[in-house]
């Protein structure tokens, strides 16, 4: 693989990861609340666990877009030093 396919890789991962953390916050933000009290006990509301798989998935889009970027930046730090020995 060569660098500008790589870099071009871990930008895609980036954009990915990046695109699921904006479903995830939309999904969170438009979940129901999560407790109703009725008696004097709270009780969980059919939307509780709306919000359990977008924050999970938020974890997950989070690790992606810190391996890719570290993908980015070894194919960055590559090219500099190749960039420094033929000079």
């Amino acid at each position: 693989m060569d660098s500008v396919s790589a870099i071009n890789t871990g930008l895609q991962g980036i954009k990915k990861g990046m695109d699921g953390l904006k479903k995830n916050a939309h999904e969170i933000a438009n979940a129901k609340s999560g407790v109703e009290i009725n008696d004097n006990s709270p009780e969980q509301a059919p939307g509780v666990n709306d919000i359990t798989r977008p924050l999970i998935d938020m974890k997950l889009n989070q690790l992606q877009i810190e391996a890719s970027t570290k993908v980015v930046q070894t194919n960055l730090d590559m090219i500099g030093t190749i960039i420094d020995i033929k000079a």
